[in-house]
């Protein structure tokens, strides 16, 4: 027996139907349910008008409108499909409600603050109107305080997390929801709503590069990538580490928006892992790091903006002029250092970068240049197409060493060893850095080291078509022991 009789179903970070939990419960709660997503102008108007994730979104939903009629159709219904709407969502989801008058409002939850505030406007705002909010855990296995220590607190370390995580999970947590065989609740969308998915223009936006690069959207890309994946799965923990190898999963955007489920790529990589494939194993840890920062993010809301350990606020980073210099050459790719500067160009030309040099550029940026982690931890945002707050943000604050479990302050990449080590060959670096391309492999992790008839010969002139290093390494690395010392005795401050 259906509980109401007309519901709503709100996406937003969870663009599939398949194995979707607000969505299986609106359907079997729900006699009829109406689909709706909403380019949401709260956060629209901040960003660029080219943005590839807004384009990455909006291909995705035509993807979940393909998926819904599919649903409903297999299921006997007809007219259904996804409602898209350009509109302040926290008054356009109350007003949408009452105009379909429905009972229920469906949604997965989204622990980011902004969220929060904007979720809990819209619960108010419903039940002003005598409508129901129903929230469901859909982009983790666990969430906020599900996994506890024994003493009842957040884990603030990961491999005990770890630990509690896989002894806790059971095959419930990773089960999926059968979202198909309830299609025939999905409501026919009335004439004055139905209208196809809007192309950017219609919202203000113009295409990015998305096309040309290897990033397929919607669930068909995600399941595309996944099943790529998991044929090489076994290699994962040794390929991971090396940028000009195929070793990740490329699954991060998907996870972020929700196109796959996180419970299916779990359960595969789970079934492995207790198979003892150590790769499996490498990558479903990586999948528990996702869990644990959110986590973190949700019993922890100051580390937007604050560093996780409070001490670490007292840490006096390089500012003004010349701290905006360093910066613009980080963000531009012209640090003198070519693993550094492969992997800037390679964000800003794709809005993708890899995961290793991620924590190369972050640690460079931080403790070689001196800049505040908050600064780098604002250009991921900005240009990631898989941009999450809570990896983000955990991300740079273990390489700024300020969050939970994260690398001491006194560990600091050395980029030359980091690009002899995990671009050996310097395939990547002459990728993303052509000009460097004629350099023998031993010259190109440190151009200003190589002779004056290599460098002749590669057509580099240090300087002018590829810059010295903005910083000496050792120098800098000696300067960042100094400014961290602060930590080790905050109580004298």
């Amino acid at each position: 027996m259906n509980t109401y009789d007309k519901g709503l179903m709100w996406f937003r970070r969870d663009l599939r139907a398949d194995d979707n939990a607000a969505l299986h419960h609106a359907l079997k709660a729900c006699k009829q349910v109406w689909c709706v997503f909403v380019f949401d102008t709260d956060i629209l108007d901040r960003l660029p008008r080219v943005d590839r994730r807004v384009e990455f979104i909006r291909e995705s939903l035509v993807d979940l409108d393909r998926q819904l009629r599919k649903m409903a159709e297999g299921n006997g219904a007809s007219g259904a499909r996804l409602i898209v709407r350009h509109a302040r969502a926290q008054d356009d989801i109350p007003a949408l409600a009452q105009e379909l008058q429905v009972q229920a409002v469906f949604v997965n939850h989204d622990d980011e603050p902004v969220a929060l505030t904007r979720d809990a406007q819209v619960f108010g705002s419903l039940a002003h109107a005598g409508i129901l909010m129903h929230s469901h855990k859909d982009h983790v296995i666990f969430e906020r305080r599900e996994v506890l220590t024994q003493a009842g607190h957040a884990f603030g370390v990961f491999t005990p997390y770890k630990n509690a995580w896989l002894k806790q999970l059971t095959p419930y947590h990773l089960k999926p929801y059968p979202v198909d065989k309830y299609g025939a609740s999905l409501a026919s969308v009335p004439e004055e709503l139905s209208a196809p998915v809007p192309n950017l223009s219609t919202i203000g936006f113009e295409p990015s590069n998305l096309s040309q690069l290897p990033i397929p959207t919607g669930s068909g890309g995600a399941h595309q990538l996944f099943d790529d994946f998991v044929q090489r799965i076994d290699r994962y923990e040794e390929a991971r580490n090396f940028p000009a190898v195929k070793g990740p999963s490329y699954l991060s955007v998907h996870l972020r928006f929700g196109t796959i489920s996180i419970r299916q790529v779990a359960s595969v990589a789970y079934q492995l892992h207790l198979q003892g494939m150590g790769g499996a194993s490498t990558w479903l840890s990586e999948l528990i790091w996702r869990d644990f920062y959110h986590q973190v993010l949700a019993n922890h809301p100051h580390v937007v903006g604050n560093a996780f350990k409070p001490e670490y606020d007292n840490i006096k980073f390089e500012s003004g002029k010349h701290a905006k210099t360093l910066f613009g050459a980080w963000c531009e790719g012209r640090t003198g250092y070519p693993l550094v500067d492969a992997a800037m160009a390679q964000i800003n030309q794709t809005g993708y970068m890899h995961n290793r040099l991620r924590m190369v550029v972050a640690s460079f940026l931080v403790k070689d240049l001196g800049i505040d982690w908050r600064w780098g931890e604002r250009y991921f945002a900005e240009h990631l197409i898989d941009f999450d707050l809570a990896a983000n943000n955990g991300g740079w604050q273990w390489a700024s060493s300020s969050g939970c479990d994260a690398q001491p302050y006194f560990r600091i990449f050395n980029p030359v060893t980091q690009s002899e080590k995990f671009d050996p060959g310097g395939k990547f670096i002459r990728r993303y850095l052509p000009h460097l391309a004629g350099l023998p492999d031993a010259a190109i992790h440190a151009p200003w080291k190589a002779n004056e008839v290599e460098k002749a010969a590669a057509g580099v002139v240090l300087g002018e078509n590829y810059p010295l290093p903005i910083v000496n390494h050792a120098e800098a690395r000696e300067a960042t022991l100094l400014r961290y010392a602060v930590v080790k005795s905050p109580k004298k401050l």
